[in-house]
């Protein structure tokens, strides 16, 4: 009720632009060392699986500008256009990263990583693994859009259990959302 008051009042007044001045531009950024990503995913960070035959390593992550009061990070990998569920798949859950990391090394995403700072988890992945596993969509599908994403968030610690989805994970990290920054990699399989 407050909210149409001052909308109103701010019409009335004809101080509308003021009042709905944008919010200041993020320096948020993600991005990778690896400059083949921005090409395509190299074999190295493809999964070992489903006919798959790649190295299965996280590749090196790193941010920087992210928003003030931030207490914790996390980075997910989600394939938006798999085919084989209706809602995409979680490749890479990571949460509980301290505010102070500000990039996640080559292969971190290893299952009981010893690359992650303490107190980190990772989540249960659509494979149901606690690590990351790579790309690997059918062979002949266009290339896949892989999206890797870090929040930043309000809180030390997010609120879930441990070994929680990548879907359970993100649905909570909107309640304490800071801000975030996308980077996005493809990659495809040709029909043999």
């Amino acid at each position: 009720m407050r909210a149409r008051l001052f909308a109103l009042a701010c019409i009335i007044s004809g101080s509308i632009a003021p009042a709905m001045a944008a919010a200041p531009k993020s320096n948020f950024a993600l991005s990778s060392s690896d400059p083949q990503l921005a090409v395509s995913v190299p074999l190295i960070y493809t999964a070992k699986a489903f006919g798959c035959s790649g190295g299965n390593l996280s590749p090196e992550l790193h941010w920087s500008g992210a928003p003030a009061g931030t207490m914790s990070f996390v980075v997910t990998l989600f394939d938006r256009d798999e085919r084989s569920t209706p809602s995409g798949w979680w490749h890479w859950v990571v949460y509980d990263l301290p505010k102070t990391t500000t990039n996640l090394p080559q292969g971190a995403g290893a299952e009981r990583s010893g690359a992650l700072p303490a107190g980190t988890l990772q989540g249960r992945t659509d494979l149901g693994e606690d690590a990351y596993h790579g790309p690997c969509p059918a062979e002949g599908d266009p290339p896949h859009r892989y999206v890797f994403t870090i929040y930043a968030l309000n809180v030390a610690k997010l609120p879930v259990p441990a070994d929680s989805s990548g879907a359970m994970v993100t649905s909570i990290v909107q309640e304490h959302l800071l801000g975030k920054a996308v980077f996005v990699a493809h990659y495809g399989r040709p029909k043999k």
